[in-house]
């Protein structure tokens, strides 16, 4: 399973969303794969005020600051 978290360079708030998923990669196996938004005009038009945002086939896990339970329940129901 591959998680992509969009983020942006020298966001905090990005940076503890990713430390959240590394956490969790210790539990539940997943990939993650970080886009950049401001590589891709609509990504950043998308994703802009809501980053970091998680998600796996389309399905949003988490966006803003992520709650560590919430992502794990989510993630456990993609793998059932």
């Amino acid at each position: 399973m591959k998680v992509t978290l969009y983020s942006k360079e020298n966001c905090s708030l990005c940076d503890k969303g990713k430390k959240i998923l590394e956490e969790l990669q210790e539990e539940i196996k997943f990939s993650i794969e970080e886009v950049d938004i401001y590589k891709d005009d609509m990504l950043l038009e998308k994703y802009q005020i809501m980053i970091p945002v998680a998600e796996v086939d389309g399905d949003m896990l988490g966006y803003g600051i992520f709650n560590k339970v919430d992502i794990r329940n989510r993630l456990l129901e993609k793998i059932s």
